[in-house]
């Protein structure tokens, strides 16, 4: 059984079609001065989850569930997603990514390049300005509980100090790197643009190129156990996996050509969602789907949870609680 956890009512026609609904309200007030009911509009709004929501990125503490969204919206669950709460932080622009630091505090990047940063609870939130006119698109916090963004021009930056001051480098290639991973305090992979992969084993004072995506793939996720072994998935349903740290890499059946977003890892196993609201689960050298709702949104960001479902959040709303399949359950280590 799947479980949709929008709560809130289908939008009534006002919201769907604006223009032919004010027509017929000026029909109705005109012509019999029938008083309009206003309540379901009302009760839409106070939902904690919107069909407006465009979801972009989800993390969690020991705590707290937190998305994040278009339009600076940010809703948080202590309950592992069975109930949550809506925030608008003090911005319109989009959260496009979402990290939680080793202290349980969250960061946040929006596109306009701040980056937001928020107690254990998020609840209280602050700005913080990149120091580069270049787009960043990607940001993490380090085991070491720095702060690292990634975008245009194949820039990093850093900070060690919750933003008060910033180091800067670009790798001078023209390319927009789109993921950034530490897989242990020394070690980080960034992916990008043009198949780009470039590795640090000293935290981030030197970074190399270390191998190349095939025909300049555009990466739009990405999940590494270690400089060794990773995945990275894009258009065309393609997931591409190395285990010998980016010299070869071999295209593993996923069964769809819907792009992939996202990649979920934990003791359930390793998984990947996309467009459609494709979930896949990764079974040796093939990813197999999970059933889904039949729609044409994405999902992009998850987690899996204790009770052994998968939560997943992506656009128009769209929050899913999958169980999993106790007989397909299985680690990636």
């Amino acid at each position: 059984m799947l479980i949709d956890l929008r709560r809130f009512e289908r939008p009534p026609l006002i919201s769907l079609f604006p223009s032919i609904a004010l027509v017929s309200l000026g029909m109705v007030l005109g012509g019999c001065e029938a008083a309009l009911d206003l309540d379901a509009v009302t009760q839409q709004a106070k939902q904690p989850n919107q069909r407006t929501d465009f979801y972009q990125a989800m993390a969690s503490n020991a705590q707290v569930t937190l998305l994040v969204g278009n339009q600076g919206v940010a809703v948080s669950s202590l309950d592992n997603g069975q109930q949550w709460q809506r925030q608008q932080l003090p911005t319109d622009m989009s959260l496009i990514d979402l990290d939680v630091c080793p202290d349980g505090s969250f960061i946040a990047l929006s596109f306009d390049n701040q980056l937001w940063h928020a107690d254990p609870q998020a609840q209280n939130w602050t700005a913080h300005a990149l120091p580069s006119s270049e787009q960043m698109m990607a940001a993490t916090c380090a085991p070491d509980g720095s702060w690292w963004a990634a975008g245009a021009f194949s820039t990093l930056q850093s900070s060690a100090d919750q933003g008060q001051t910033w180091d800067e480098v670009s790798l001078d290639e023209d390319a927009i790197f789109t993921t950034l991973q530490f897989v242990n305090e020394e070690q980080a992979i960034v992916t990008g643009e043009y198949g780009l992969r470039f590795v640090t084993v000293d935290g981030g004072r030197n970074w190399e190129p270390s191998g190349s995506l095939p025909d300049e793939f555009y990466p739009h996720a990405s999940h590494y156990t270690s400089l060794e072994q990773g995945w990275v998935g894009g258009l065309n349903g393609f997931i591409w996996h190395t285990s010998d740290a980016g010299v070869t890499w071999q295209r593993q059946p996923t069964g769809t050509e819907a792009p992939i977003f996202g990649f979920i890892d934990g003791p359930q196993g390793l998984y990947a969602v996309g467009e459609n609201a494709t979930v896949l689960q990764l079974r040796g050298q093939r990813w197999t789907p999970l059933t889904t709702p039949d729609q044409p949104l994405y999902l992009r960001a998850g987690r899996l949870l204790p009770n052994q479902h998968l939560l997943a959040a992506g656009g128009r709303g769209l929050l899913l609680n999958i169980p999993l399949p106790k007989a397909l359950a299985a680690s990636t280590n």
